[in-house]
């Protein structure tokens, strides 16, 4: 191992990743207080204007993970306002890292884990801004090859989301505006 200096350094998930994912929440429930409303359905605008705002907040919560490294080790936690239920955040020491494997998920890509000395397996976080930088720290901290290390999911295909999800928005908008003004 290195004897690299290292000051803390937090690690969010990427805005590229974020933005797209509220952006996609956004368009598939607004239209559902308004569509309730027109269609005189069961289940008041209120009713679902509070349960999108709580979805909202949820969602929030779920990309909020931080990871968090320095020279002790690599932590990966949520803030304090979401309940330990719901967080599965982890800390590891360096010393305690032996390997970082790779595992095919479901839909055929490669996950990373990293393997402790108790042979547990802890998930490599592969959306987050500067994930370049932590990999290397990673290989630095725990002299582990990280060479063909790659994130999850490739920038395009978050842009590819992001302009189909703006095209449902505008679609949305158009929508509630024509019901609105046709009075239905």
């Amino acid at each position: 191992m290195s004897n690299l200096n290292l000051e803390s350094s937090t690690f969010r998930i990427s805005a590229l990743i974020r933005i797209p994912l509220f952006i996609l929440y956004i368009a598939l429930t607004l239209p559902l207080p308004f569509l309730s409303e027109v269609t005189a359905a069961p289940v008041s605008p209120g009713v679902l204007w509070g349960a999108i705002g709580i979805g909202f907040i949820i969602l929030y919560g779920a990309l909020s993970e931080r990871v968090i490294v320095d020279n002790e080790g690599i932590k990966v936690n949520y803030p304090g306002w979401i309940p330990p239920l719901f967080r599965k955040g982890w800390t590891l020491s360096w010393s305690d890292i032996k390997a970082l494997k790779p595992r095919t998920t479901g839909q055929g890509g490669l996950v990373y884990y990293f393997l402790s000395d108790s042979g547990e397996g802890y998930l490599l976080p592969m959306r987050i801004a500067g994930f370049a930088r932590l990999v290397k720290i990673v290989e630095v901290k725990t002299g582990i090859d990280t060479t063909d290390i790659r994130p999850l999911s490739q920038p395009w295909m978050y842009l590819a989301l992001f302009v189909c999800t703006i095209l449902l928005l505008f679609a949305d908008i158009l929508i509630i505006w024509t019901a609105k003004q046709s009075g239905f």
